[in-house]
């Protein structure tokens, strides 16, 4: 094998960096995860640059924010015209492989409803999708990849390649016992039909656990899709030792877990007991439009819970929920053990870097609410980042703010291959080899929502800055404006926007934030002549 680097990168979904015992979890059991970070670089203020699965994995792909790269917001695939970091290697000479989740491209397989506005004031497709502003409709064929309907409907769908970069991909779609894709059929050729074991009506005795989706799965461990995508892994790892390539690796190791539904299987079901959680600090503390909302839905029985939407829940609730999602993050670090120890045995180890992260965080009960939405609470905008390197014998902690999009840059210079022009990100590099200490003075989250909820009566659109300092987010257009001083309220419960005392600090950091957005506007494309 030649002498250039290989990348291993471990993806959960929807996991905040606290769930981990290198970011200081008394609780839950991570001695795979710990060990890499113990090696390795340990970053503790990575922020995505969006809260939302579609968008963020986006902007990590392309090193782009999703305003820039065009996939904006759940529903709205990343055009197969973007470049990714992936892209470059693969055409640097790299094999560059997925297996498990990718969420590039739409999975439910459910059309988009249109509100009336929509329909009235557009004209529309032969499919009844309004014209866009573009000839690139983002629809058809080419954007089905992903489609959990159509994996389970068509016996010959199948990804094409190269997809965004991957040369192979092993895809799963969905979440927990639901996962499709190439699991699914993986799982029927052991089980039969998955439909008479998958989800909440086919699940087994669960006591008396009452969270919202939550249910004990009656898939095996061994049949779970954490161990699908950790088998497939160290296949594909074997398969590339056997033939002897020269050709370096980046693997995309991708889970669906700990994202929600609470469904952990075998062991992990009861690994953790409820009672034994300790709840948020904030729990239940703070005010505001949005978590009044949830709060007053919870009180009077309104709440609809079984969705993708953010609801509040009780003590008991909350302390079921952490406790399932622990049992699903040590799944996952028991699949990371086996990884590592097939990399030993295959001789990888020395030449291939471990990069892990999570794709967002979780409400997880801050301030009793759960899942993700529009209220960029630390817990949710902040992930897990840890870059391993086996050359680099000097592990350290980083506390410099960094975004989601420096992830792309640091790969590419990590590896080599050539970057390409418009990314926004600035490689990490020079903060893991210890040449600096700082990185960037403040980093900015976008969230564009469609969907109309939350007691609001249109689509709101949040930005976000955070700082050192401070936390400033404003949500357009129902004028909620939010300013938290970090330092002396780290748990986000006083929002200070129209505190006499903080007046300075509001015009100081709102001059800040104007900037950071007028810094963050894309450069690309570049000018193809002089007019």
């Amino acid at each position: 094998m030649g002498d250039r680097t290989n990348f291993i990168y471990i993806m959960v979904d929807q996991a905040r960096n606290d769930f981990f015992g290198c970011y200081g979890n008394k609780i839950i059991k991570t001695p795979n995860i710990d060990a890499l970070a113990a090696r390795g670089a340990v970053f503790d203020q990575m922020y995505v640059a969006n809260p939302f699965c579609m968008p963020s994995r986006s902007a990590i792909m392309t090193g782009r924010m999703p305003s820039a790269n065009g996939a904006r917001t759940n529903g709205t695939p990343l055009s197969l015209d973007a470049r990714t970091f992936v892209g470059s290697l693969l055409e640097d000479g790299y094999e560059t492989a997925l297996i498990g989740k990718c969420h590039l491209q739409n999975m439910t397989g459910l059309p988009r409803a249109h509100t009336p506005d929509d329909i009235e004031r557009f004209k529309l497709d032969a499919n009844g999708y309004p014209n866009q502003p573009t000839k690139s409709r983002l629809m058809g064929p080419d954007y089905e990849s992903e489609n959990s309907r159509l994996w389970h409907q068509d016996g010959n769908h199948t990804v094409k390649t190269p997809y965004y970069g991957f040369s192979q991909v092993n895809l799963c779609t969905l979440h927990s016992d639901n996962v499709g894709g190439e699991y699914r059929r993986w799982l029927e050729s052991r089980i039969g039909d998955p439909d008479k074991i998958k989800g909440a009506k086919n699940g087994l005795d669960k006591g008396d656990y009452s969270a919202p989706q939550a249910w004990r799965t009656a898939i095996k461990e061994e049949h779970y899709s954490t161990s699908y995508i950790g088998e497939q892994t160290i296949n594909w790892l074997k398969d590339h030792s056997r033939n002897d390539t020269e050709k370096p690796f980046f693997l995309h190791c991708s889970f669906p877990d700990p994202h929600h539904p609470f469904a952990p299987p075998g062991k992990y079901w009861d690994m953790y007991d409820p009672a034994e959680m300790k709840l948020p600090e904030n729990f239940g503390k703070g005010s505001g439009a949005v978590l009044n909302h949830m709060r007053s839905e919870l009180e009077d029985g309104t709440a609809g819970r079984e969705s993708t939407l953010p609801y509040a829940v009780s003590e008991k609730e909350a302390r079921e929920a952490i406790a399932l999602t622990y049992g699903m993050v040590t799944m996952i670090d028991d699949w990371v053990g086996n990884i590592m120890s097939s990399l030993d045995e295959l001789g990888l180890a020395d030449n291939t870097v471990i990069i892990f992260s999570s794709d967002h965080g979780e409400y997880m009960a801050n301030h009793g609410i759960m899942l993700k939405g529009p209220l960029h609470y630390q817990g949710l905008v902040r992930i897990p980042f840890i870059w391993c390197d086996p050359k680099d014998k000097n592990p350290s902690r980083i506390n410099a703010l960094c975004s989601a999009i420096d992830i792309a840059p640091t790969v590419v210079e990590a590896s080599k291959a050539p970057a390409y022009y418009g990314i926004q990100g600035i490689s990490l590099a020079n903060l893991i080899n210890g040449e600096k200490s700082s990185h960037r003075d403040s980093v900015l989250i976008e969230d564009d929502r469609e969907v109309i909820y939350l007691g609001f009566e249109e689509p709101q659109r949040v930005r976000t800055m955070v700082t050192n300092n401070y936390r400033m987010s404003m949500t357009l257009p129902a004028n909620i404006f939010e300013l938290y001083d970090l330092k002396s309220d780290p748990l986000e419960i006083n929002n200070i926007w129209d505190h006499p005392d903080y007046e300075n600090a509001r015009i100081q950091e709102t001059e800040r934030f104007l900037k950071l957005m007028s810094e963050m506007q894309d450069w690309a494309p570049l000018p193809t002549g002089r007019a």
